[in-house]
């Protein structure tokens, strides 16, 4: 049975749309996803799930929160497969000096349109880099983002598309938890 990773957007930030783990890890509990487990404070969860159509999956559980917690965050949903492919495709991986910790992967509900890709491609914010691969992209923040140069409101703007960012360490735990689930159900 496939493991999913889901990401919401803007939950427990800055303290709006709080969610406790545990009360979250029940949600998807009730909505039939199996072995839902919960990483970080930030709304990540890894289950799994027979469900083929991951689009309509994510609008279910969109749903199922706002009747729950009423607010609707974004939830972007990627297989595991997927998840290993994101990792292997990090545009900065062969480059020395970059630092893990300074780098986001902001995960898409859908591709970019290429004017989307190109207008968040010519914004000015260096020293902090953009690079897209499929329905990610990878941001490099060589001064952290608490002082990073990129804009969010300039990425929400040229993408119109839903989103959310997960460091790097979060990625690969993600990844991690994701191959435990799928080898302790394989037994």
């Amino acid at each position: 049975m496939p493991v999913v990773i889901s990401m919401l957007r803007g939950v427990n930030v800055g303290g709006h749309n709080m969610i406790k783990m545990d009360a979250l890890r029940a949600l998807y509990e009730s909505l039939k996803l199996r072995h839902p487990q919960t990483y970080v404070q930030s709304g990540n969860v890894v289950f799994q799930t027979e469900a083929a159509d991951l689009a309509k999956l994510a609008k279910k559980i969109e749903d199922a929160i706002e009747r729950q917690f009423a607010f609707r965050p974004p939830v972007i949903l990627r297989t595991a497969p997927e998840l290993r492919d994101v990792i292997a495709r990090n545009p900065f991986e062969k480059r020395s000096g970059i630092n893990p910790a300074k780098l986001l992967v902001a995960f898409l509900a859908a591709d970019p349109a290429p004017e989307a890709r190109d207008k968040l491609l010519a914004i000015q914010c260096e020293p902090d880099e953009l690079r897209f691969s499929g329905r990610e992209l990878y941001i490099y923040f060589p001064d952290g983002q608490g002082r990073a140069a990129l804009k969010w409101a300039h990425v929400d703007k040229a993408l119109k598309l839903p989103y959310t960012g997960r460091n790097w360490n979060s990625v690969t735990k993600l990844l991690e938890i994701a191959e435990g689930i799928g080898a302790r159900t394989e037994r």
